[in-house]
């Protein structure tokens, strides 16, 4: 380079460096490409937060180190979900360190709206085989959804580090048929005091009066 490039076998030096034509071509030409890219992709995300219409809408609380679950929609019940020890989990016949003690129930076919928010720190609510992964932040709601027609039992986990038993919060979901879910939420209902046509009137919108 110091032989090739001295300035004695280059008495007119190259102006490849510090060209203005070059720099504003190589600069106007990425910006130009970047805003027509804008546009579609404005419009992709845009879709992707227009969820379709809820048949069910679950609120999920991360807590360190469970999952807090309410049903607003049916009359606001509510559990905690917390981890089965190995030796529960092996009588139950489930995977080690997935299964739960109450898992969330949805009907099958059903749209389910999942709201999630934390009552400590972040964590976030991750089910692979439904594509869905939320961050839970305190002080703040988050919203995303899934639709499963094949009944069966599903598992996620906490996928943001969120303490020292991060590994030991997993989230369970069954699929149930339609009479069976109905089944489930009338004893639910039962437990926690709700009568399920006060619960089904405050669920439902409020009627416009006539004009």
């Amino acid at each position: 380079v110091i032989i090739r490039y001295r300035a004695s076998a280059n008495p007119v030096p190259s102006k490849t460096s510090h060209n203005t034509t070059i720099e504003v071509i190589w600069t106007a030409i990425p910006a130009l490409v970047l805003l027509v890219v804008a546009v579609p992709s404005f419009r992709l995300l845009a879709n992707q937060y227009d969820p379709p219409k809820a048949d069910l809408t679950i609120k999920a609380v991360g807590h360190q180190w469970y999952w807090e679950y309410e049903y607003p929609d049916q009359g606001g019940f509510s559990f905690d979900s917390v981890m089965l020890t190995n030796e529960e989990a092996a009588k139950r016949g489930s995977p080690k360190l997935l299964d739960v003690d109450n898992r969330v129930v949805v009907p099958a076919g059903a749209t389910v709206k999942i709201l999630t928010t934390a009552a400590d720190v972040i964590h976030s609510f991750a089910i692979p085989a439904f594509w869905v992964k939320m961050d839970a932040v305190p002080g703040r709601v988050n919203e995303t959804w899934f639709k499963v027609d094949k009944p069966g039992v599903y598992f996620g986990q906490c996928s943001e580090l969120c303490g020292t038993k991060h590994a030991f919060m997993p989230i369970a979901i069954e699929v149930l048929p339609r009479d069976k879910f109905d089944a489930w939420v009338a004893a639910k209902q039962k437990e926690n005091g709700i009568e399920p046509n006060a619960a089904t009137a405050e669920a439902a919108p409020a009627a416009t009066p006539a004009a």
